[in-house]
């Protein structure tokens, strides 16, 4: 398998993954603005990892959401 296939098919498993998150944080929580973050930075390094594939950084862009399923991976493990 080639970086740009590997590249693809991690942006597509973490886009599905940012889709079925929910944060179950109850609203008035002091961690609510946690798991906020927690989404925030997901979504950001997921956005900085299409946008180097599309500019061809392919190494910049398996970075990019790896630290974004990091995210979302700790978020999970913190409940």
């Amino acid at each position: 398998m080639d970086l740009r296939s590997i590249v693809d098919r991690d942006i597509s498993l973490t886009e599905r993954a940012l889709e079925k998150a929910a944060i179950a944080v109850p609203q008035r929580s002091h961690l609510r603005r946690v798991a906020e973050d927690f989404i925030g930075m997901a979504r950001a390094y997921y956005e900085d990892a299409r946008h180097f594939r599309d500019r061809g950084e392919l190494d910049k862009a398996l970075a990019n959401v790896n630290y974004a399923h990091g995210w979302l991976d700790a978020g999970a493990r913190l409940g």
